[in-house]
């Protein structure tokens, strides 16, 4: 890392953008935060000297990328560019998932077969077949009339807004809607041929297989039967939700039934477990956090000796961020990751 005091200039670009992240870094980055700190540090080397520069002037600074150590000792911003990582083929696809997200969808698929097809085994002989779309962040996306929806990974939305109503197609996945309100123009969420329409509200929905299920957490939704094309004397199926209530519906009957049950906060909480937290803790156990991470996510954490459990740190980290906590044990905590079948990753002391 250059400190020659000749290079050093106040007022250039980078000096100002990394004087503006400092505090941010502070105060903990959202996840948005995180990603184009992330990407800003990539840009250049020069930004990852400059953060040096001024994370060697703040002592009480100890914190980064949402991590810091129980002794206070700082990461420094280069360890986060992909090309000092020390190169190891079993982290490999975790370290280039960022990179991949910006590919377009047919090259994206031509790069995960070629890493599954060039790297067919780990070190144990398992095949190694990474979910990469479950290491994801979750989305969050604000629509054009101050709507705001949370994608967990790999959800799909789209809207079409008219002057009469604002709608909104989920073809895939979950979500949790923060409605603006606009009592002129209804808020409608078609999923698999069932409308929830609220006018302002905040509710979640999750389209599986065989289910569509419905949590209100603020305000009153209505849910039914979108209208279908064929003549029936069947009524269809029409029901109010209000806070704390859920609404389940069969997609494998004809005539779909909604079933609406009221559930308490832990049920709800649980229901919402995927949508990203701050995980906070002045003092905590690895195994504690990595708990926590796999509540959280699909993609499990596991350790090769059960002792790295026993690490005690100071941590503050957003429940999605996987492939960064994974990145930060490799890079601060001498371990190195293993993918083990598809939906594990294997923390082990690097050799």
């Amino acid at each position: 890392m250059k400190n020659n005091p000749s290079e050093y200039d106040e007022n250039s670009p980078i000096e100002i953008a990394a004087s503006e992240w400092l505090p941010r870094l502070d105060r903990s980055l959202t996840p948005e935060e995180q990603d184009s700190y992330s990407e800003w540090l990539a840009q250049d080397a020069a930004h990852g000297e400059a953060m040096g520069r001024y994370l060697n002037g703040w002592d009480d600074f100890d914190r980064l990328a949402g991590l810091h150590l129980k002794h206070h000792a700082r990461i420094a911003p280069y360890l986060l560019l992909p090309e000092n990582l020390p190169p190891r083929k079993s982290r490999r696809l975790v370290q280039n998932i960022v990179l991949f997200s910006a590919l377009p969808f047919a090259a994206l698929i031509a790069l995960i077969l070629y890493f599954t097809l060039s790297n067919p085994e780990d070190s144990s002989g398992l095949k190694v077949q990474p979910a990469l779309e479950l290491l994801a962040r979750i989305e969050q996306r604000t629509l054009k009339d101050g709507s705001v929806v949370e994608l967990n990974r790999g959800s799909i939305v789209r809207s079409s807004y008219t002057e009469s109503e604002r709608r909104v197609y989920l073809t895939k996945g979950e979500a949790n809607f923060y409605v603006a309100k606009d009592p002129d123009r209804p808020f409608i969420v078609n999923v698999a041929g069932v409308d929830v329409r609220a006018v302002g509200t905040i509710f979640s929905i999750k389209l599986s297989k065989y289910e569509v299920d419905v949590i209100v957490t603020e305000g009153i939704v209505n849910v039914k039967r979108s209208f279908s094309s064929f003549i029936t004397e069947q009524p269809t199926a029409d029901s109010y939700l209000e806070i704390g209530q859920r609404a389940r519906v069969d997609l494998r009957t004809e005539f779909p039934v909604i079933e609406v049950t009221t559930i308490g906060g832990t049920e709800i909480d649980e229901a919402h477990r995927w949508k990203p937290r701050l995980l906070d803790y002045d003092e905590v156990f690895l195994g504690k956090l990595v708990e926590e991470f796999n509540r959280s996510n699909l993609i499990q954490i596991a350790f090769h000796d059960p002792s790295l459990e026993n690490i005690s740190l100071s941590c503050s980290f957003w429940s999605d961020n996987v492939e960064g906590f994974i990145r930060l044990m490799e890079t601060s905590f001498g371990m190195e990751a293993e993918w083990s079948g598809s939906r594990e990753i294997v923390l082990r002391e690097a050799e």
